[in-house]
């Protein structure tokens, strides 16, 4: 098992050739890792499977092995999103900005890779391959750490893309995977300083926020998804059951999934009942406050102040009922994770009221949370949802 510090090294000597490969080379790198994950389907999913196997055995809930798992259709679409970042214009050398100062002296804005990034990330592993073609396709090397829950798959696609990488002329070591997960090699990762220039962590608040804490390379911060669809006063109920129901049932796994339903008291009675019943096919477990358990009944458990800051990961919805469309800005604004907020309504002031207000990388008015996806968005693929704000 080869140590951090020289992956490291590999990383920073791989960049010398990546950094300055011609867009030509690159994308026939990742067109290969396209050809290759289809060529090597078999070899994939046999260890996916050992994964699956070893996270039934360990008690995994339902919902994160769906996470874990890699089916055909979801090979599909890492096959089809790397044809989407082929088709990408060339990122590098595109100029931002450009004057002329008063002396003569030219100043161009121009953009570059980055150098070596550090992608730590959970459970999915579909994100080593998006994640891997976006760095090839900006230039840059990667290294990256999965969790140890998905290791043989990993190791499984790391292997299929360096080989695919090799072909097209690129440095093999232009894609590594940590084969030792371990906290303490993950440690040792974030400290990297010299070899890795920037460190994306991708999963739930626990690991992102270790990451800040403790990482002396810099940080490209993404959200845990504690996500929110508010029904207002006036919403289409149906549209509202149809929503609520996508953004939590498609993949409740997911950092795109909703977790609190917010209802506005004049739709209440006649909204939840009906989004109850719905949900109900999906055994979704609600937590809600004193007037959704007055007007659900008892199948509805109450909630604590800490249900309405949780990423559930699983059919569980916190509902709270609000008395106007301000509590409800309020209440997202305090305990969201800035990532993905919805509302349903048919008031023009009250949706853009939203848009104005919430704090979130995506605001959505009439459309689930699930939307918020690089394939979905038409870019292919992304390597998380950045959640911080720049001064630039």
């Amino acid at each position: 098992m080869t140590d951090i510090l020289e992956i490291g090294k590999r990383a920073k000597e791989a960049a010398k050739q990546a950094n300055v490969a011609a867009l030509d080379i690159r994308n026939a790198a990742i067109s290969n890792i396209a050809e290759a994950i289809d060529e090597n389907r078999k070899y994939i999913t046999e260890q996916n499977e050992i994964d699956i196997k070893n996270a039934e055995a360990d008690g995994m809930s339902p919902a994160m092995i769906d996470r874990l798992r890699l089916t055909g259709s979801r090979l599909d679409g890492m096959i089809k999103s790397m044809g989407k970042i082929v088709m990408y214009p060339n990122p590098i050398g595109k100029v931002e900005s450009g004057t002329t100062l008063e002396n003569g002296l030219k100043i161009i804005k121009t953009r570059v890779p980055l150098g070596v990034i550090g992608i730590i990330f959970e459970s999915r592993p579909n994100v080593s391959v998006d994640a891997a073609a976006l760095c090839i396709k900006s230039g840059n090397t990667v290294i990256l750490r999965g969790g140890k829950e998905a290791i043989h798959s990993n190791i499984a696609l790391a292997t299929v893309m360096r080989q695919a990488i090799s072909k097209a002329g690129l440095p093999a070591d232009t894609v590594q995977m940590l084969e030792n997960t371990s906290r303490d090699e993950a440690q040792k990762m974030m400290k990297l300083n010299g070899y890795i220039d920037v460190l994306i962590p991708r999963g739930g608040a626990g690991l992102i926020n270790n990451v800040v804490r403790n990482a002396t390379v810099p940080v490209i911060e993404t959200g845990a998804g504690n996500c929110h669809v508010y029904i207002d006063y006036n919403a289409d109920i149906d549209m509202a059951v149809n929503i609520i129901n996508n953004a939590k049932t498609s993949r409740p796994s997911v950092c795109n999934a909703a977790e609190t339903l917010l209802v506005h008291k004049e739709i209440a009675a006649s909204a939840l009942p009906k989004i109850k019943a719905k949900l109900d096919e999906s055994n979704v477990e609600l937590r809600g406050c004193s007037e959704t358990v007055k007007l659900l009944g008892s199948e509805v458990l109450a909630a604590a102040d800490e249900d309405y800051y949780a990423e559930y990961n699983d059919y569980i919805l916190a509902v709270k009922i609000v008395e106007s469309i301000d509590e409800a800005i309020d209440h997202i604004n305090k305990y969201n994770t800035k990532h993905s907020e919805a509302i349903v309504t048919k008031d023009y002031s009250n949706a853009q009221k939203f848009l104005d207000s919430i704090d979130a990388a995506a605001v959505y008015v009439n459309a689930s949370t699930r939307f918020t996806d690089g394939e979905l968005f038409g870019l292919g693929a992304e390597i998380g949802i950045a959640t911080q704000k720049s001064l630039v």
